[in-house]
């Protein structure tokens, strides 16, 4: 494991630039490996050229690899069908168009959508939103002292008026890995479609479409060693249909008219204007490298490398660690007694070592369990047993240095 963690890493320049830098914050963004930053320097350099309609040779080139690249991302879901994925903004943006053009279309004054209480604000705010808009209840799943879901509640709260369960894939403040093969199970019993955000778990854990059998899910690039401003939506086959386009423009007409325009279908109708034709370049890269590393393996080690980091940080005097959930991934949120998490954050800056502070997007969560703010580490696969001593020894001597 060690030779694949330094195999790993070794794809990252930033790393061969500030050899002492320990970068704990990948649960915000990963580092690009030099793939990715080749293949996005070639489009520019060499295969500039806007994608559609255009009949010279770049045009087509850059469309066909546009388009390749969305079958790489559904073989990457394993699904078999290209058109179940369009390309967004990020994370955010893919759940904001679920909300905005899926609800009102199947939600009406009195029905109710779920949610949960460990959600990042991306995915906890549209579904406020629209509930309010629309005379939605917004119904939200409480977590247990550990983080754990309390997934008996979950059922309670489905009835004949749920329209839609949005929930994540992975905490992102207490690293909670939540058995969303169960919670899809529960809610389709029922009928109701389920959203899953798998920004947190799309670079190595299990998100196949046919086995979990999702009907939305979204993730972002750069959270897996991609760009940033790229991310993915996925829709089921049944709710294409349903997905309209919320941003108006040339390139998902099918006809205009002075008095009517008809659109393309999904997922085209969502690629008005130009399209980031740089991002999908950087995430067909990413997936390809991603492609070299087998998932099981680097599922064992991060949650190796994450249990010594726990028990690491809880050998320490006045070091907390927020939840005990039953499965943690590489995601650990933690304080230490009478020091403000921005104030630690700086202190390790101050020895190359990047966390962030703060409530992460999380702020109904950290209220029900009584914690303004934390430090979070969130480690990958160029992340070390090493670098944990070294987080251990700076928390030590910001102690010393405190007290």
């Amino acid at each position: 494991m060690e030779k694949m963690t330094s195999d790993f890493k070794s794809h990252f320049p930033i790393f061969k630039k500030y050899p002492e830098l320990i970068y704990l914050d990948n649960a915000a963004t990963t580092q690009r490996p030099d793939g990715v930053i080749r293949a996005i320097h070639d489009f520019y350099t060499y295969e500039n050229a806007n994608i559609h309609r255009g009949v010279y040779d770049l045009s087509n080139k850059a469309t066909s690899k546009f388009e390749l690249i969305r079958g790489k991302v559904a073989e990457f879901l394993d699904s078999d069908n290209a058109n179940t994925i369009a390309f967004t903004q990020g994370t955010t943006e893919s759940m904001n168009i679920v909300a905005r053009s899926f609800l009102p279309k199947m939600a009406k004054k009195g029905d109710n959508i779920i949610t949960t209480l460990m959600e990042h604000h991306a995915n906890f705010i549209p579904w406020q939103m629209y509930a309010q808009e629309l005379g939605l209840e917004l119904r939200v799943v409480p977590v247990d002292k550990n983080g754990d879901l309390k997934l008996d509640e979950l059922s309670l709260l489905i009835d004949h008026k749920t329209r839609l369960l949005a929930v994540n894939h992975i905490s992102n403040t207490l690293g909670t890995v939540n058995d969303i093969e169960k919670i899809i199970e529960i809610a389709h019993e029922k009928n109701v479609p389920v959203s899953i955000d798998a920004a947190q778990s799309a670079s190595f854990y299990e998100i196949s479409s046919k086995k979990l059998d999702y009907d939305f899910l979204s993730f972002s690039g750069h959270k897996l060693f991609g760009p940033f401003g790229i991310g993915i939506l996925y829709v089921a086959p049944k709710y294409h249909e349903y997905i309209t386009p919320y941003n108006y423009g040339g390139g998902i007409i099918k006809d205009v008219l002075v008095d009517k325009t008809t659109f393309t279908n999904y997922p085209y109708n969502l690629d008005a204007g130009t399209p980031n034709v740089e991002g999908v370049i950087g995430l067909g890269a990413a997936l390809e490298f991603l492609g070299l590393w087998d998932k099981q393996i680097a599922r064992n080690y991060l949650h190796n490398l994450i249990q010594y980091a726990e028990e690491t940080l809880l050998s320490i005097p006045g070091v907390s660690v927020l939840g005990r959930p039953r499965q943690r991934s590489s995601i650990l949120s933690f304080t230490v007694d009478q020091v403000h998490p921005h104030d630690v954050a700086s202190f390790l800056n101050s020895d190359h070592i990047a966390v962030r502070a703060g409530m992460h997007c999380t702020q109904p969560l950290l209220d029900s369990m009584q914690t303004p703010s934390t430090v979070r580490m969130s480690a990958t696969l160029y992340n070390t047993k090493e670098e944990i001593d070294r987080l251990r020894e700076a928390i030590v001597e910001l102690i010393k240095f405190w007290s």
